[in-house]
C-alpha cells in the first residue's frame, strides 16, 4: 500500500509547508535536482545557516539575551513562559542567542550566564525546571544555547506519549525497545528483545507475534529512567515528570492484521519505522509506512544495525527512503532530515510534530552508537494535542475504545485496556458499554483506574488506562467496544457509507458489488461486503463512494473516522467514513 487516503484535510497543509521547506533550502544552497537518484541529504542545513522564524504558535521561544530584566519586563516574560508551556503540553524550548528573525547572534559568556540566571527564576516561579541541551560556540566566542523548559501539568503525575513501533521482520524493533528500555546493549545476538517477548514461540523464532507496550521515562533534568535503574513500572512513573510508551508490533506479513490493529486500536502520537540497514527498504517497509500516513500517524525513522554494514551502503539506504518520503505517499510529501549531531534535535523534534520533515537515525543497539541521540529526541518531543485540543475534547462526550479484556476473578469485575478518545472518566461513575450482539449497551460502574500500573482517580482525553467494570461479566466484552456516556443515546450500525481509495487489487477481475474485505476502524476489525458502490467497477488507484455492511455483528462507528481494509496480500486501500445507517429495528 502506498498511497495516502486522499481525502486527508492535511494534504494541502503538507504541501503548502513542503514547498516552504524547499524555498528556504533553496534560497541557502541553491537549486536540487530532485531527478538523480543519487541526490545527498543535507543534513541540518537550518542550524548550520540559521533558523527560521520565529513561529508565533507553537512551544518555541527565541531569546537574544535575558540580561537583568525589570520587575514589569519580567513578570512579562514569565506569562509568556507559562504560554508556550501551555502550547507544549508542559514544556518549551528556549533559544538563548537567536534573533527574532532567525539569526544566530550569540551571547558573551557574562550575558549567557545572567541570561541563564533569568530563565531559571522564571521556570522557579512557575513551579517549571530547565534543562540545558546543547551549547554551541560562535566564530566570535559567542555561545547560542538550546534550553528545555519542563512542567508537568497540575492535573497529571507525567506528560506521556505513545510511540508505535513499525518496520519489516528482522529489522530489530524489539532489540531496540529493549536496549532503550532496558539500558543494556545488546550481544548481537538478540538478548536486549527477551524481556519484551510475551510467548513462548515469540522466544524460541526471535520473531514478535503480538502486541508489546515497554516504558521509558524522563526526569526534569532530561536524564533516563529505564529498568535498569528501577526495578518496576510504578517506580519509573514516580520518578519521571515524561513517559515513553513503545507499542512494539509484529513485523512478519502473517500478523499484518495484528499490526494494524495495534496501530489503529492503541491511538499512537507517533511512529518509530525501523528499517534494516542490510537489507534497507522492502515492501513490508513501505506498507507501514503508509498504514501510519492514513491514519495521520507522523512518522521518523530508525536505520538500525549500522555496524553490519559501510557508510556507503548506509547513505544508499537513505537515498532509498528519501524516494518514499518524497513519492511513496501520493500527494503529501515530507523531506528527509538525518539526524547525525545534538545541534540537529530540537528543529528536528519541532518540524516533526508540524508534519513537514521526516527524522532519521542511524544506530546500533550492539555498541550503541546514536542510541543517546535517540532518547534525547524522545525526550524534547513535544506532544501532538495542543492544550486547545485537550480542553475541546476535554468537554465532549466519553468515548473509550476497548482493545484488550482482562478477568479479575477475585472481585468478579470485568477488566478492559483502552484509549480514552474523549470527555473524561472519574472513578465510581458509571457509564454504558457496548454495543452487544443485539445493538443494546448495558450500564457499567468504573470502581478503579489504573495507567502504568498505578492506580488513578481520572483518566483524560488521549489517556491510556486500564478500568475495572462493575455489574457485567467479562465474557460478554470483546475488542471493538466502546465505553460511552450514560446520556449520549449511542446506536450500533451494520452499515455505513464510505469514500475509499483503492490502493493496489491484484485480481482480474475489479472491485464490484458484493465484494468482502477485513475493515480496521479504530478498534473495530471485521469483514465487511460491498452493498451499494456508485461506480460499475472499481480499479487500483481509483476511488468511489461505497455502502459497507458488516458481515457478522453490529459496531459503534462515527461519521469521520479513517479506515483501512485489506484482503490478504491482493486487495489493499483506505478511506474516510460519510455516514453511519443507524442498525434497522429488527
Amino acid at each position: 500500500m502506498s498511497n495516502q487516503d486522499p481525502i486527508s484535510t492535511n494534504d494541502r497543509r503538507s504541501e503548502f509547508n513542503y514547498n516552504k521547506i524547499n524555498q528556504h533550502v533553496t534560497s541557502l544552497f541553491g537549486p536540487s535536482d530532485d531527478e538523480d537518484d543519487n541526490e545527498q541529504v543535507s543534513r541540518s542545513p537550518f542550524i548550520l545557516t540559521g533558523l527560521p522564524p520565529e513561529p508565533q504558535e507553537g512551544n518555541i521561544e527565541y531569546k537574544l539575551k535575558l540580561v537583568d530584566p525589570n520587575p514589569f519586563r519580567l513578570e512579562h516574560l514569565i506569562t509568556q513562559m507559562n504560554w508556550r508551556l501551555q502550547e507544549g503540553q508542559g514544556e518549551a524550548l528556549y533559544e538563548i542567542g537567536v534573533e527574532d528573525c532567525g539569526t544566530l547572534s550569540g551571547v558573551s559568556s557574562e550575558e549567557l550566564e545572567a541570561s541563564l540566571a533569568t530563565l531559571k527564576k522564571m521556570a522557579d516561579r512557575l513551579g517549571a525546571s530547565i534543562t540545558i541541551l546543547h551549547e554551541r560556540k560562535l566564530e566570535n566566542d559567542r555561545h547560542i544555547v538550546e534550553v528545555l523548559v519542563r512542567k508537568v501539568p497540575d492535573d497529571q503525575y507525567f506528560i506521556d506519549l505513545r510511540v508505535a513501533v513499525l518496520g519489516t521482520v528482522d529489522s530489530g524493533k524489539s532489540s531496540l525497545v529493549g536496549v532503550c528500555t532496558h539500558g543494556e546493549l545488546d550481544n548481537g545476538r538478540g538478548r536486549a528483545r527477551l524481556n519484551l517477548f510475551r510467548h513462548l514461540h515469540e522466544i524460541q523464532t526471535g520473531r514478535t507475534s503480538s502486541i508489546t507496550h515497554e516504558i521509558l521515562g524522563f526526569n526534569n533534568l532530561g536524564q533516563s529512567i529505564d529498568y535498569g535503574c528501577c526495578r518496576t513500572a510504578n517506580e519509573i512513573c514516580n520518578r519521571s515528570t515524561k513517559i515513553i510508551t513503545f507499542i512494539d508490533l509484529a513485523g512478519h506479513t502473517k500478523y499484518m492484521k495484528t499490526t494494524l490493529f495495534g496501530l489503529a486500536a492503541h491511538a499512537a502520537d507517533f511512529a518509530m519505522l525501523c528499517v534494516d540497514a542490510p537489507s534497507s527498504v522492502v515492501d513490508t517497509t513501505r506498507e507501514h509506512f503508509s498504514y501510519a500516513r492514513t491514519l495521520d500517524v507522523p512518522v521518523f525513522v530508525v536505520i538500525n544495525k549500522i555496524d553490519l554494514c559501510s557508510k556507503t551502503s548506509i547513505q544508499q539506504t537513505i537515498t532509498c527512503l528519501t524516494y518514499l518520503l518524497k513519492h511513496g505517499n501520493g500527494s503529501t510529501h515530507l523531506l528527509p532530515y538525518v539526524v547525525q549531531t545534538e545541534e540537529d534535535l530540537v528543529k528536528s523534534a519541532d518540524m516533526f510534530v508540524e508534519k513537514t520533515i521526516c527524522p532519521i537515525f542511524a544506530v546500533s543497539c550492539v555498541t550503541g552508537e546514536n542510541i543517546d541521540l535517540l532518547k534525547k529526541f524522545l525526550n524534547i518531543l513535544s506532544p501532538r494535542l495542543s492544550t486547545k485540543d485537550q480542553e475541546r475534547l476535554a468537554l465532549l462526550p466519553v468515548e473509550y475504545r476497548i482493545d484488550e479484556i482482562y478477568r479479575n476473578n477475585e472481585s468478579g469485575a470485568a477488566v478492559v485496556g483502552g484509549t480514552l478518545r474523549s470527555g473524561l472518566i472519574r472513578e465510581g461513575e458509571s457509564y454504558l458499554v457496548g454495543p452487544l450482539l443485539d445493538g443494546t449497551f448495558l450500564p457499567v460502574k468504573v470502581t478503579t483506574i489504573h495507567r502504568y500500573r498505578v492506580p488513578r482517580r481520572i483518566v483524560r482525553a488521549g489517556q491510556a488506562a486500564s478500568l475495572s467494570l462493575l455489574h457485567i461479566g467479562g465474557s460478554r466484552l470483546r475488542k471493538g467496544m466502546v465505553l460511552v456516556s450514560s446520556s449520549s443515546n449511542p446506536e450500533a450500525c451494520f452499515e455505513f457509507v464510505a469514500e475509499i481509495y483503492l490502493t493496489m487489487h491484484h485480481t482480474n477481475t475489479p472491485i464490484r458489488k458484493g465484494f468482502e474485505t477485513t475493515v480496521q476502524i479504530e478498534n473495530i476489525r471485521q469483514t465487511a461486503l460491498i452493498i451499494e458502490m456508485d461506480e460499475e467497477e472499481l480499479h487500483a488507484n481509483k476511488q468511489a463512494i461505497v455502502t459497507f455492511r458488516f458481515r457478522n455483528r453490529c459496531e459503534y462507528v462515527l461519521k469521520g473516522s479513517r479506515l483501512i481494509f485489506r484482503s490478504g496480500q491482493q486487495t489493499k486501500g483506505s478511506g474516510r467514513v460519510l455516514k453511519v445507517l443507524p442498525q434497522l429495528a429488527q
